[in-house]
């Protein structure tokens, strides 16, 4: 695997690390971070204190080689293990990997593939009525989204990209309060990826409405 490629993954797909190689990825970049400041600086023990450094000998192994080192043994492993879960992005036209999971222009060859997305939407939460489909809630803020779209959820580390299969409205607020928002019923998660989305929550950055989704 070329060090590009890892990088993408360990960037973009951390919840695919196992809790020791997420401690080893967190105490490399709290060291980096801490580079240029002496041990008995109070910021030491604040990174100490959050545990965003560790004493633990079977993380530090992880990164005994090098940071650079970790990236690829660690990234071959998910690549090998958990390959559908990742979303590689390739350029539809050189096939270079994307500079993200959400990029819809080629930093290689300049061609752009941004006319598939439909709009944008801002995820507040999601729920699962018994014997109905799974539902994304929350707002379009740019475009609009139709049944037979794809709601890109990359962003969050899935490689997931599940069918508009119902668009309804959903009452908000209190206190006199009234606002309407928009739930997506997303078609053909798992349930572990529902359960991810659960307990995730809310998203501040949008996600892309896909008019089509391409084979990478």
């Amino acid at each position: 695997m070329d060090r590009e490629t890892a990088r993408y993954i360990i960037t973009y797909f951390p919840n695919l690390l196992t809790e020791t190689e997420a401690m080893a990825r967190r105490h490399a970049n709290s060291l980096e971070k801490l580079r240029d400041i002496d041990k008995t600086d109070a910021k030491w023990r604040l990174y100490k204190k959050r545990h965003w450094l560790t004493d633990d000998p079977n993380t530090l192994k992880l990164i005994s080689n090098g940071y650079e080192e970790f990236e690829l043994t660690t990234a071959t492993r998910i690549y090998e293990e958990c390959l559908d879960k990742l979303h590689i992005n390739k350029c539809p036209k050189c096939g270079k990997l994307a500079r993200t999971p959400q990029s819809r222009q080629c930093r290689y060859c300049s061609h752009n593939w941004h006319s598939v997305i439909a709009g944008k939407f801002q995820l507040k939460s999601s729920f699962q009525l018994a014997n109905r489909s799974f539902f994304l809630v929350g707002k379009i803020i740019e475009g609009e989204a139709s049944i037979g779209n794809y709601i890109d959820l990359t962003m969050i580390g899935l490689n997931c990209q599940p069918k508009v299969g119902a668009i309804e409205s959903v009452r908000t607020g209190g206190d006199g309060q009234q606002g309407e928002d928009v739930a997506l019923a997303a078609a053909g998660l798992t349930e572990q990826e529902m359960q991810y989305l659960k307990a995730y929550g809310s998203h501040g950055t949008p996600f892309d409405i896909l008019k089509e989704i391409k084979s990478c």
